[in-house]
């Protein structure tokens, strides 16, 4: 109950109810190489990318499942370069709408090419007799992330 009690609420116009605690005040960097050092110092690293238009969380050695990708064959390297948003359990850096490559760097490792389950659509007329069924396996290409690797700006 002791936690509970050392909670306290925050009314926010922007958002209506923030929990925050009492006794925890933000750390916030004053410039861009400051606060890449505090995130250099945290153990873990997630980083939130946009792959094929679509936003992902990743962490280190996850594996992504993104549609096909064409151009990329199995046991190629991907360098993701549309990073929004780095953080740790502690920090976070944001982008705006993306961060440069030099403050982070993204890799991935093509795994396979593979196809989803069988998908069945199904046309019909009513009362015409009139029916068709359509299937098709959608294709996917699995990526490994690799390592989130932030430099140290010297």
């Amino acid at each position: 109950m002791a936690a509970l009690s050392s909670l306290r609420f925050a009314w926010n116009a922007a958002r209506p109810l923030t929990r925050t605690l009492a006794t925890a005040s933000p750390t916030l960097a004053g410039s861009l190489p400051e606060a890449v050092q505090l995130l250099q110092s945290q153990p873990s690293h997630y980083a939130i990318a946009s792959i094929v238009g679509k936003k992902l969380i990743v962490t280190p050695r996850d594996l992504v499942t993104v549609p096909r990708l064409k151009d990329v064959h199995v046991g190629d390297l991907l360098q993701l370069n549309a990073i929004e948003e780095v953080g740790s359990r502690e920090y976070t850096l944001r982008g705006d709408p993306y961060l440069p490559e030099k403050v982070v760097s993204v890799t991935a490792t093509v795994v396979e090419h593979t196809k989803g389950s069988m998908e069945r659509i199904v046309k019909f007329k009513r009362r015409k007799g009139y029916k068709k069924t359509i299937k098709h396996k959608q294709t996917y290409t699995r990526l490994r992330i690799n390592d989130i690797v932030i430099p140290s700006s010297s």
